[in-house]
């Protein structure tokens, strides 16, 4: 907070927190809105938000000057309510909220950034999409996707199936980005013969941010929900920096491939499904599932002991014993370009061969995949491929390596272990491509 000094200096010139002000020093001005201070810095810094929705702070000192602009508006600490009109006149779009950075804004005593709780937080900055559709919120949960498990996986589910069966034309799922892309491929999984579209979307950007990539990923991802005859899951994200289209990827084929750029979403080894432009038109691109009448089935077992190895030069096969020995059920190996592990080196200890039998003696599911994730691992091209799939090693076409690894996870939980086995390299939700082709979307 600001210290007795700065409080005492706001009181003398009648100025409150959210009150227009200028800052002056020498021929410099700036003007913003007065925002409350964080319990971390100098007591003795003044913080506004600038017109272009960032904020700055300004150390008050010698030759400062301090001026109130305009009495403020509304309350930054709150956000007015959002009244969801249902008239039943446009399609009807559930908004499942599960948290993540597009349900974010900074907390100004904090100085952290910290999950809405209010699905009114969220929607107030985006009040065209009740133009778009009939909303409808369900407030499943507020939780950073680092922190998501399968079990909140099935409680996703659970609520798109709740929701189609309430009516819903398509569900649009917000949720953080880390982790969107095993949640996508997790869901595609479990929701079997969808009859709409789920879209998942989320924000790089907080939601109090001028750069917010969040608001324009929710109209372009509501869009979808409420037009597209779509029948799969799949994600709306930014396709470039610049607010032009949003690319709407397959839930199987989804990667994050930067940290924090808006564009940081890929498909891989397949183009988008279609791109979606700012005003809400929708550019195919790709092949899709329609609804096709079948029987929708909501399918959530999800065996958790199906590890996920890297293989890299100078690596210890003996993490494979450490898996067997804990009771994991299943291996996905992330092997080096067409699906390589080493198995025929002059040094024992970094012999992956012999481990890998073990674990496939001992009954364990193992597949390969590779780290390069564009392209395709193929098991007969090499002496030393075709000594890991004589084993039975199987290999898993072009999927991503976290893809393979969430599918075995499912296929262990619903099938049993030799059903899973045979279906782990089978195309069953648009997670493999039956060839490869050129992809001009590799980065």
């Amino acid at each position: 907070m600001y210290s007795d000094e700065i409080q005492a200096l706001f009181k003398g010139k009648g100025i409150s927190i959210g009150d227009r002000i200028a800052l002056s020093l020498g021929r410099v001005r700036l003007e913003g809105e007065l925002m409350p201070k964080a319990n971390i810095g100098s007591p003795r810094t003044i913080v506004i938000k600038l017109d272009d929705g960032y904020n700055i702070g300004v150390k008050h000192g010698e030759g400062l000057r301090l001026e109130r602009v305009a009495t403020g508006t509304h309350n930054i600490a709150s956000f007015p309510k959002v009244r969801l009109a249902h008239d039943g006149k446009l399609p009807r779009v559930t908004l499942v909220y599960t948290g993540g950075t597009i349900g974010s804004r900074v907390d100004y005593e904090t100085g952290g950034v910290s999950m809405l709780l209010k699905p009114e937080e969220l929607l107030y900055n985006v009040p065209e999409i009740q133009d778009v559709a009939d909303v409808y919120v369900d407030m499943l949960m507020s939780t950073a996707s680092e922190d998501l498990s399968y079990h909140e996986w099935r409680k996703i589910a659970e609520g798109v199936a709740r929701a189609f069966e309430a009516g819903s034309r398509g569900v649009v799922v917000t949720i953080g980005t880390d982790t969107m892309h095993y949640t996508a491929a997790a869901l595609s999984f479990m929701l079997q013969g969808l009859a709409g579209p789920v879209v998942l979307t989320g924000a790089q950007r907080s939601s109090d941010r001028g750069s917010s990539d969040g608001f324009m990923n929710l109209v372009c991802a509501t869009n979808v929900a409420a037009k597209s005859d779509i029948a799969e899951v799949c994600l709306s994200m930014h396709n470039k920096s610049s607010d032009e289209e949003c690319a709407l990827i397959r839930g199987t084929r989804a990667r994050k491939m930067h940290t924090s750029r808006r564009d940081a979403f890929r498909s891989i080894n397949d183009r988008p499904i279609a791109m979606i432009s700012r005003a809400g038109a929708i550019a195919y691109t790709n092949d899709y599932r329609h609804a096709d009448g079948g029987r929708f089935s909501l399918r959530t077992g999800f065996e958790p002991k199906v590890a996920l190895v890297k293989v890299y030069p100078n690596s210890d096969p003996s993490i494979i014993d450490f898996y067997m020995d804990k009771g994991f059920k299943g291996l996905i190996i992330e092997g080096t370009g067409l699906g390589h592990a080493p198995v025929s080196t002059k040094h024992e200890e970094f012999q992956w061969l012999p481990h890998i039998k073990a674990a496939l003696d001992r009954g364990l599911a193992v597949g390969m995949t590779s780290q390069c994730l564009y392209g395709r691992v193929h098991p007969n091209v090499y002496k030393n491929l075709r000594l890991l799939s004589n084993l039975g090693v199987v290999y898993c076409e072009d999927m991503m390596p976290e893809v393979a690894q969430i599918k075995l996870s499912w296929l262990l939980g619903n099938y049993d272990k030799d059903e899973a086995k045979s279906m782990l390299n089978r195309n069953l939700v648009g997670e493999i491509s039956s060839r490869s082709r050129f992809n001009e979307y590799m980065v």
